[in-house]
């Protein structure tokens, strides 16, 4: 069976994407800086999937050791999900994004020029590389980031175009519209609001919801990037998203309708986030055309099973942490 090595298999998008490669008989070796997550969060370990190797490497201090695994598994695709994510926090401390999303990034793209073995890298980036966005864009490498988040990703997305050209490597970048599914972390809008609904929290509504957002479920982005992994072309980029988008606030009120749910019993309203884009709007027509992918999971059905996971894991969901907590 070919390999599979996934970086930041602790990221929901990974750990989604790695049980979405064992379904489909794969080996899969999963590295993240982190310990493994509660099983809770972690689908490649639902549903008795075997298959997968789990190695704790950071990125920023252990790169010789995930050179030593690429090695030792020669995995046929690599695929990197790995980051240091929240846009609002990378204010306070820039320098650790830059660190992580562009000299680890660089680090590991020269790991990579010496991987012989490799039949495709493929680069999970973000549409904030693009700032906010006028109507639906195609894919495009002018970049015009708005935080120190985005920012970091743009030079990142950068490097991987450059040593792609320069030195060959065999690399595709994905961005994704906003991701979700069960299993994603309980600061995240969508777990957020069911949490807020079943334990009578307070939702901050920031800048009212009025910005504008395109979801796409877990599902349908593992079988995006897998179609990448498989029938990609190598030095090109792909969407990734649904041709729909929606308010945060109208987000928020599907949510609260479907845990029967008054609004107004669930937000507050607050000011909006330094540098906060008004809109993310990808078009897929790509890899819709050349790879035959297609949006399965409506928004309505996706935010069901959210809310039937948080439901049916809410005792323990409510002993684990609710917002962000920062790591360099």
């Amino acid at each position: 069976m070919a390999t599979v090595f996934v970086i930041g298999s602790n990221s929901p998008s990974a750990a989604s994407f790695c049980a979405y490669a064992l379904d489909r008989g794969y080996q899969v070796v999963a590295t993240s800086r982190s310990r493994e997550k509660p099983d809770v969060f972690l689908p490649y370990k639902w549903e008795g999937r075997k298959g997968l190797t789990f190695e704790q490497v950071d990125l920023n201090h252990d790169m010789a050791r995930l050179e030593s695994l690429m090695r030792s598994h020669r995995p046929k695709y690599v695929v990197n999900f790995a980051s240091q994510g929240m846009v609002a926090q990378s204010w306070d401390n820039p320098t650790h994004w830059m660190q992580t999303n562009v000299v680890a990034m660089s680090a590991l793209l020269e790991v990579l020029r010496g991987c012989d073995f490799l039949e495709r890298y493929v680069h999970f980036s973000t549409p904030e590389v693009y700032g906010s966005t006028e109507g639906w864009i195609s894919e495009n490498r002018e970049y015009k980031p708005s935080t120190p988040y985005a920012l970091s990703r743009a030079a990142g997305d950068m490097s991987v175009a450059l040593w792609s050209k320069t030195y060959g490597i065999p690399s595709v970048i994905t961005r994704a519209a906003n991701v979700y599914g069960e299993g994603q972390q309980l600061f995240r809008i969508i777990p957020r609001t069911f949490m807020c609904c079943y334990t009578g929290q307070t939702l901050l509504l920031h800048g009212g919801g009025l910005s504008e957002r395109s979801f796409v479920h877990f599902d349908d982005v593992s079988d995006g990037v897998m179609r990448v992994c498989e029938s990609g072309r190598n030095g090109e980029d792909y969407h990734i998203s649904p041709r729909a988008s929606i308010t945060i606030r109208h987000l928020v009120e599907e949510i609260c309708a479907i845990a029967q749910k008054p609004i107004q019993e669930v937000v507050a309203m607050a000011p909006d986030r330094l540098g906060k884009d008004q809109a993310y709007l990808l078009e897929s027509a790509k890899i819709m055309a050349e790879l035959g992918w297609q949006p399965r999971v409506t928004l309505q059905d996706g935010l069901r099973r959210c809310g039937d996971w948080c439901a049916q894991n809410l005792d323990e969901l409510r002993k684990l942490p609710q917002i962000y907590e920062h790591r360099p």
